[in-house]
């Protein structure tokens, strides 16, 4: 990661008081907490949003949080598999050895993002608009970036084989040090994306050549 990148600010996480949930209802507001231990099932709710809250330990189960909005929050060791997150507004917000298969950011808005030690195989971050985001050490296997748009983004140590990167543009992208045998990509978003010479041989094809 060579860019400057806002932590979530959250002065004592320590010091934060628990709360407990039940239910979620369309823009509750949860503020200066922590979530812990707990399971969160079957709910649906638009623009519910959280400040400053930590999550350690939660699952999130066959629930639809559309529009979510998330203001320096921490995720620690969270299974947020599958849950429908489109629309959300995301800033300063750390996910740390989370799961998010299948989760879905579709239209989401990322700025000031980690993903840490996560698995984000099948994870959809279709015509989302990530500024300042970093995956780093995770697992993305086919995840969906189509019609993205990149501003200050990094892969690090990511194993991100199979992943749809059409439509988005890939100009100063690192995946030198990522894992993959093949991307889904355009051959005209590749201008300026960084790789290394075992990896060009993925593209080949889309150039219409043939290695002999």
């Amino acid at each position: 990661m060579k860019f400057k990148m806002d932590s979530p600010k959250i002065s004592d996480p320590d010091a934060l008081l628990p709360e407990q949930i039940y239910s979620l209802q369309t823009k509750d507001e949860f503020s200066r907490c922590s979530i812990s231990d707990t399971v969160i099932d079957n709910q649906e709710a638009n623009k519910v949003s959280f400040d400053q809250v930590v999550f350690k330990n939660v699952t999130i189960i066959e629930s639809s949080l559309t529009g979510i909005e998330l203001m320096d929050v921490i995720f620690e060791r969270c299974d947020l598999s599958n849950v429908d997150f489109t629309n959300a507004i995301i800033h300063r917000t750390e996910f740390r050895n989370c799961k998010l298969i299948g989760t879905d950011f579709t239209r989401g808005r990322f700025q000031n993002v980690r993903l840490v030690d996560c698995i984000g195989d099948f994870a959809t971050f279709r015509m989302a608009n990530l500024k300042q985001v970093a995956f780093e050490n995770s697992s993305l296997m086919s995840s969906d970036y189509y019609q993205s748009n990149f501003q200050k983004v990094s892969f690090s140590e990511c194993n991100i084989d199979q992943a749809t990167l059409s439509g988005s543009k890939l100009n100063g992208i690192d995946l030198s040090d990522c894992e993959f045998s093949g991307l889904i990509v355009d051959i005209q978003d590749l201008e300026g994306c960084v790789i290394s010479p075992q990896q060009a041989v993925s593209f080949v094809g889309l150039m219409g050549l043939v290695i002999k």
